[in-house]
């Protein structure tokens, strides 16, 4: 019986949250060691049919870069990164719409259904909601490094996101866009994809599913995690060092998205079992939530 009312209790305790979010999009950006685990994906998977069923409308923002990597060895394509970026010529593409938009996204629209949720497909080819530019990287001289076929999302079909959300599907979309002047494929990075989807929508959260369980004080103890960070605190850790390398771009960017109309943006370790339900619909949370 005492195992029964503690349930009774997490439902209760969830109910606030399901109330306060319940038709509101919450973008979700699948990545990383999430994407390389098929038990941690599932899961995900899981609690995406969970936040759809009870009322939310979470929207799917894919990579893939391991499964590319992968497929390029095959192909004996040696990979070449450039400031962190994967340099995407002609053959290269091919195999990232292959992987990306053809395999990875298929897959995760099958697994969603499997479970018992209902999911759509964005993969460019016949529905492509993400358009932009391609993109260069400054150099050390000022001069402009090319990147090939990777660009920048400028335009996002809002309408037909919004419009799978209403009638209960969870929109699926790889981390490619198409330059609208020229019809010519980019390749995009996840979380600036990410980014910009949330943006486009107004989300009320964007979640990012990592490899670590958020901003740490001590970047090597998870049990150092900073459940809440706002702009002041974050400029500060960034000062200290307390956030380094690679989490620095990434907060500066929940930052800018912030200022632009998402409400708040959480970084969680997407390997945890139902981290994004933990997050989302506890009072205390398992990653950082960020805000102004």
């Amino acid at each position: 019986m005492r195992d029964a009312i503690e349930k009774a209790d997490v439902l209760i305790e969830a109910l606030g949250w399901i109330r306060r979010f319940r038709n509101k999009v919450t973008v979700i950006k699948l990545g990383g060691s999430v994407m390389e685990n098929p038990d941690a994906l599932r899961h995900c998977l899981i609690d995406i049919v969970f936040m759809e069923t009870v009322g939310m409308r979470p929207v799917v923002i894919h990579g893939g870069g391991a499964a590319i990597s992968r497929a390029m060895a095959e192909a004996k394509i040696e990979p070449n990164f450039i400031q962190g970026r994967r340099y995407t010529d002609d053959a290269t593409l091919k195999i990232v719409e292959e992987v990306l938009a053809g395999k990875v996204c298929q897959h995760i629209t099958q697994e969603v259904e499997d479970i018992g949720g209902r999911a759509m497909s964005l993969n460019l080819d016949p529905q492509c909601v993400l358009f932009g530019e391609r993109m260069t990287l400054p150099g050390e001289n000022g001069e402009e490094i090319d990147l090939g076929h990777v660009g920048t999302v400028t335009e996002v079909d809002r309408a037909t996101i919004e419009n799978l959300c209403y009638a209960g599907q969870v929109p699926i979309i790889p981390s490619m866009c198409i330059d609208k002047a020229t019809g010519q494929k980019l390749n995009v990075n996840a979380d600036t994809a990410a980014n910009a989807v949330a943006e486009a929508l107004g989300a009320e959260k964007l979640v990012f599913l990592s490899d670590v369980n958020g901003v740490r004080l001590d970047k090597d103890n998870p049990d150092t995690l900073v459940h809440s960070l706002n702009r002041e605190k974050a400029v500060e850790m960034i000062k200290t060092g307390q956030i380094a390398s690679g989490m620095i771009p990434k907060v500066e960017a929940c930052l800018e998205t912030l200022e632009r109309g998402v409400s708040k943006i959480h970084i969680i370790d997407g390997r945890l079992r139902h981290s994004l339900l933990l997050e989302i619909y506890t009072n205390t949370g398992v990653g950082t939530e960020i805000v102004l």
